[in-house]
């Protein structure tokens, strides 16, 4: 078994650090940095396409809404043209910096409320698609697993790689337990490793009501401005080891199950 294990970083702004990227970059194959319209700016930006690069971790591009003041976590009422643009735009920015950097960008995740609204408005989720596949040839869209994402990068044909996380809590429809809502965000590295091996090896992940969920993840996300992030993509990467899966980039993943 194959799985892509990703973290969402460069969400440092100025001089205000969050995270450790360069730590968490160790355990990680995929990194989705932030393109300055919820967190990030230029500098930020450059330095952690440059360490990505270094450790040889794939680089996803990380849009969100033009909201700093909000970290890309509030819902904003943007038309999908607007969406286009804005996902275009930040994807080229973070194009750039990888070319400057010796390495092409692997994929396009999208942030926050602009994640969550998408998932469940096929509108959305087209324009986010059409600006991953407008943007560069063979740009993979990452989405959440079991939602509109599939269907819609389907139908602009963008390759899709369905994504869980291993620090949120679950719904029964699949969707993800609001940050607003007591049990949203686990902390402990045992726990969240217990769910992804569960989720990885058996295909399905328990909601925050006790109920089973079918799961067949491409990725999986912890968010990296978290006080435990680092402990915890290092306790992930070592279970999921010992567990007897390799962990690679998704262009090998999708590749892999391409072959069966």
């Amino acid at each position: 078994m194959k799985i892509d294990l990703n973290s969402d970083l460069g969400e440092s702004f100025g001089v205000y650090r969050v995270g450790n990227d360069r730590s968490i970059l160790e355990n990680l194959s995929s990194a989705n940095v932030a393109c300055g319209f919820h967190a990030g700016d230029p500098s930020v930006m450059e330095r952690t396409v440059q360490e990505a690069a270094r450790t040889g971790v794939a680089v996803g591009a990380h849009p969100g809404f033009p909201d700093l003041m909000g970290f890309g976590r509030r819902e904003m009422a943007c038309t999908p043209d607007e969406i286009y643009a804005y996902c275009l735009y930040q994807i080229g920015a973070i194009s750039a910096m990888c070319r400057a950097k010796g390495i092409s960008l692997q994929h396009v995740k999208p942030h926050g409320a602009l994640y969550n609204m998408a998932a469940k408005d096929p509108c959305l989720a087209e324009a986010i698609a059409c600006a991953t596949r407008d943007a560069a040839p063979g740009l993979i869209l990452m989405g959440l697993a079991n939602s509109i994402f599939r269907e819609e990068a389907a139908r602009v044909d963008v390759p899709f790689a369905a994504e869980a996380f291993a620090d949120r809590a679950y719904r029964n429809d699949g969707s993800l337990q609001p940050r607003s809502e007591k049990g949203s965000v686990i902390h402990d590295p045992e726990e969240a490793s217990a769910r992804v091996i569960k989720m990885v090896t058996t295909g399905v992940i328990t909601s925050i009501d006790g109920e089973e969920i079918s799961m067949d993840p491409d990725s999986i996300c912890l968010h990296g401005d978290t006080p435990e992030a680092v402990e915890m993509s290092f306790v992930i990467r070592e279970r999921l080891r010992e567990a007897g899966v390799e962990i690679c980039n998704l262009k090998e993943v999708l590749s892999n199950r391409m072959k069966y």
